[in-house]
């Protein structure tokens, strides 16, 4: 049987309450939506204003306009020395691995010919500004390209003196391994070295054909590391807060710090194996430094 139910009577006072209630919700989503939008770009202009900052003046540079054929400035680089490292583990003296071309800083690495003087499968070419130039926060841009082949391994980076200060700082600029499109900027301080598991976001990725010609750089301030490829950011890293993490050095980045640029290898660890028998190139257009007075801000 059809049940029939009484049909309820119409409030006109209630619906216009309930609606003024809805409308209130919504105005309310809005106005939230609306500040998070509002907040997100001025973040973001924050972040392009630390990027953009016109504030740095020039301190360091080198266009490496040199004769062909010459070596580099010797009153602003020398070379690194050979170390058990796997970056440094092959690295030369020779004229051969590191010179000017072109208006440009060449880095090689080559077979070596010669095992009877120098047990070294290759030879590799890595120059440094240590004991020559180091600075303290600012601003570094290095124009480069290299070359996609198995165990390929240039960097460009700067480094904390170990002979004058104790806990590790490293910032790695740019650095690629092997056959792969793609780089690594990376951050290594006393606390990501000692603790391997130590969940620090100390890496960063990008994809991007490291054969033609980028601008990376850094901007590292007393509380910030920033990446950048072509002005564009691509990776930041800040100090903590955490007191605890801080006494363990997770932050030991405002000491001096001088550049490196190196044409290395893969050992089979880290990245592909070379081949032993090819030539490896890198190419350096130019580098600066700028910086700022950190220390009256």
């Amino acid at each position: 049987m059809l049940e029939i139910r009484d049909c309820p009577v119409r409030n006109d006072k209630t619906d216009i309450r309930r609606n003024k209630q809805i409308m209130k919700k919504y105005i309310y989503g809005l106005t939230i939506a609306t500040s998070l939008v509002i907040l997100s770009f001025s973040l973001n202009d924050k972040r392009e204003d630390v990027i953009k900052d016109n504030s740095y003046r020039l301190v360091f540079a080198d266009e490496f306009n040199l004769p062909n054929g010459s070596q580099p400035d010797s009153t602003k680089w020398k070379r690194c020395c050979r170390n058990p490292s796997r970056w440094a583990r092959w690295i030369s003296d020779s004229k051969d691995v590191v010179y000017i071309k072109n208006g440009r800083l060449v880095c090689r690495a080559i077979p070596n010919k010669n095992l009877e003087t120098d047990t070294a499968t290759m030879l590799t070419g890595a120059v440094e500004t240590m004991d020559l130039f180091d600075f303290t926060y600012g601003k570094v841009e290095v124009r480069m390209r290299t070359n996609v082949k198995s165990g390929n391994s240039p960097a460009a980076w700067i480094r904390n003196d170990p002979k004058k200060h104790k806990l590790y700082s490293e910032i790695d600029i740019m650095e690629s391994f092997g056959k792969k499109e793609e780089l690594f900027h990376t951050i290594h301080s006393q606390y990501t070295v000692n603790t391997p598991k130590h969940g620090e976001k100390n890496l960063f990725k990008s994809d991007i054909n490291v054969t033609k010609w980028h601008i990376y750089g850094i901007i590292w301030t007393p509380t910030e590391v920033i990446w950048t490829i072509d002005g564009k950011e691509t990776g930041r890293y800040h100090k903590s807060d955490v007191p605890a993490l801080l006494a363990k050095g997770q932050w030991t980045f405002d000491q001096p710090m001088f550049l490196r640029l190196n044409q290395s290898l893969c050992n089979g660890k880290i990245g592909q194996l070379p081949d032993t028998k090819a030539i490896y190139t890198t190419e350096f257009d130019w580098i600066r430094v700028y910086q700022k007075n950190w220390h009256n801000k």
